[in-house]
């Protein structure tokens, strides 16, 4: 795909045209990473061009309320797959960017009983679900006002949603939104081993999380570290290296180094040097003086992002070997791009944070959006970080302590319940003392799902549910599965939107990540009717 599609064209000029014409102006977006995306690229573009507007974060089973009271109302990530038309009056002018399955046809804006325009992909025969999604949508609108600096947040949110997971690369219009970001210098791409943490995360650490397949490394970090012993790669960084990129004065620095240097150890762990230093025969004001630097910066983890080709390499080719004695052999021609993928920098973050990789920053995103702390994200994306950062410090500190305390219950309970083609549980029966007896939140039920995925069987995907809080009547689900299942065909997003509506519920979602919002008294049936539709697939 080279460019936009004519038509497509159009629609961003008669958009831009609407927006300029508008100055009473809501924004609504969704409550994930996608969402967000999309909200700081729109009020980025009204800022810019000194509009005033009004912005809120949705869920999806609250948009068919939401009133319509602004004269310009921009729905972004949302609003193609209902009605949220219904509440507008002749004078009301609704501008959709969605890249989900659409109600209406393309040509609804001529029989609209108000102003109305919509720009969804699938009209045009785009994949919506791989080529592009809001963030990109809203990124073209972006353009269209000559703001292509915004091309990096088209690419975080096709990250967050996971756009590239089907081929471990950006497709279609993704792709293209990644080039401008590259010829602009805001983004660059690598071909890395898809490890989750590439610049955060100990590398033993993120091995042990891999959970597409249970392996031997799995949830096992002394296996972990076993592998890299054996295949030669140094856990922690070199003791020179922590040095130089610390902020201990530079006279210190030169000091210490030609200790190092001198004693030929540079190249060794900092708590080795401290272990060697203590033994050495150097004069005692050099010595102290050198330990002082040493105990003050103690070892640093290794990250994937610190591994040199061939390292990454002898990694690839073990864990390629680990999971071919795995797997059935239909998946096997699936293992190189399970194992390796595009992976996306952010060139103006500074290295080893969680902002300079696209998965991390997505998933922080999210984080904000789980505890609803939606405004925080946005504050981040569009650059208001003083204040912010601390704020998703605590929030991010919060959500892991929940998540680890949530996510341990699952095998402590014996929680996960077999079926045939599924497997699945109850979060509402799941709680802690200071839960109070209300079960896993809805905000966090697919993030959970996800991460216990390692705790049962990786050939069958994982459901997770609970009532909403709100409306205890309806069965929120989530369903997560390894890649695998998806690069073999099967997506579960089209299966669960079809079981959902034929029980008076909806849902859809991606191959490997999707949901459901169902009445709770068809819960069994639900589960049974899923786990019938999978015989065969799976």
């Amino acid at each position: 795909m080279e460019d936009l599609p004519s038509e497509m064209k159009d629609l961003y000029k008669k958009a831009k045209e609407i927006i300029l014409e508008n100055d009473d102006i809501m924004i609504y977006s969704h409550t994930d990473c996608d969402g967000i995306s999309s909200g700081a690229i729109l009020s980025t573009i009204l800022e810019r061009i000194g509009k005033d507007y009004d912005i809120d974060f949705v869920s999806l089973d609250k948009l068919e309320d939401l009133p319509i009271d602004h004269k310009l109302t921009i729905f972004s990530d949302l609003g193609s797959g209902q009605p949220v038309e219904k509440n507008a009056t002749e004078d009301s002018t609704i501008i959709i960017l969605d890249h989900h399955p659409p109600l209406r046809d393309k040509n609804y804006r001529n029989t609209a009983d108000c102003n109305f325009l919509e720009i969804n992909p699938m009209h045009y025969g785009i994949n919506g679900t791989y080529y592009i999604c809001g963030g990109g949508l809203c990124y073209y609108l972006a353009k269209e006002f000559g703001y292509s600096d915004l091309s990096w947040i088209g690419v975080l949110s096709a990250v967050g949603d996971m756009q590239n997971t089907h081929t471990g690369k950006m497709e279609g219009l993704n792709k293209l939104i990644l080039q401008d970001a590259i010829n602009d210098g805001l983004v660059k791409r690598n071909s890395d081993l898809s490890l989750y943490g590439r610049e955060t995360r100990p590398l033993y650490v993120a091995l042990s999380y891999f959970s597409d397949v249970n392996l031997p490394i799995t949830n096992n970090k002394t296996e972990c570290i076993a592998l890299l012993d054996e295949l030669n790669i140094p856990r922690k960084k070199e003791c020179v290296e922590v040095l130089n990129d610390s902020i201990v004065p530079v006279e210190y620095k030169q000091e210490c180094e030609s200790v190092l240097v001198e004693l030929g150890i540079e190249h060794k762990s900092v708590n080795d040097c401290i272990s060697i230093i203590e033994e050495s025969d150097i004069s005692d004001s050099l010595k102290d003086d050198c330990l002082t630097v040493l105990r003050s910066l103690g070892d640093r983890f290794r990250t994937l992002a610190d591994l040199d080709k061939s390292e990454k390499s002898r990694l690839f080719s073990a864990l390629v070997k680990m999971l071919s004695r795995e797997v059935p052999g239909k998946y096997v021609k699936y293992i190189p791009k399970l194992v390796a993928a595009d992976t996306f920098e952010f060139l103006k973050e500074d290295d080893h944070t969680f902002l300079r990789d696209a998965a991390e920053f997505s998933t922080a995103m999210n984080a904000c959006v789980r505890n609803n702390e939606d405004f925080v994200a946005l504050d981040i994306l569009k650059g208001d970080r003083d204040v912010a950062l601390d704020k998703l410090n605590i929030i991010s500190r919060n959500h892991r302590r929940y998540l680890a305390t949530h996510i341990q219950l699952i095998p402590d309970m014996d929680a996960l319940v077999q079926m045939d083609n599924i497997q699945y549980f109850d979060g509402s029966n799941l709680s802690t003392p200071e839960d109070k007896g209300k079960g896993i939140r809805t905000t966090v039920i697919g993030t959970i799902t996800g991460m216990v995925l390692s705790y049962g069987d990786w050939r069958k995907p994982i459901l997770g549910f609970v009532p909403l809080e709100d409306n205890p009547n309806i069965l929120k689900i989530s369903l997560r599965c390894s890649r695998l299942l998806a690069y073999d065909g099967v997506h579960f997003g089209n299966i669960i939107r079809e079981i959902a509506r034929n029980l008076g519920g909806n849902g859809g979602g991606h191959a490997v990540a999707c949901g459901a919002y169902i009445p709770i008294e068809y819960k069994d049936e639900f589960l049974n009717d899923f786990n019938e539709s999978l015989y065969g697939k799976l």
